[in-house]
């Protein structure tokens, strides 16, 4: 189940990228703030969700710190 969210939030992610991405494809970067604005939410937010979901390792750091 972990692995088939973690695609699928992957393959969200990257898509939100390229939404992002697109206005400056086009070269109508005034008229795409919508594509940009909707991109760059779905990427963050989908990063997020892959990282808290899927990962388990994107909680609060210890005290001591991290091991590397």
């Amino acid at each position: 189940m972990r692995r088939i969210l973690r695609t699928v939030l992957t393959t969200l992610m990257y898509s939100g990228v390229v939404i992002f991405l697109l206005p400056y494809a086009t070269g109508r970067i005034t008229t795409g703030l919508m594509f940009m604005i909707v991109g760059g939410g779905l990427a963050v937010v989908c990063g997020l969700g892959r990282c808290y979901l899927t990962e388990g390792d994107c909680g609060r750091v210890s005290e001591s710190g991290r091991d590397w």
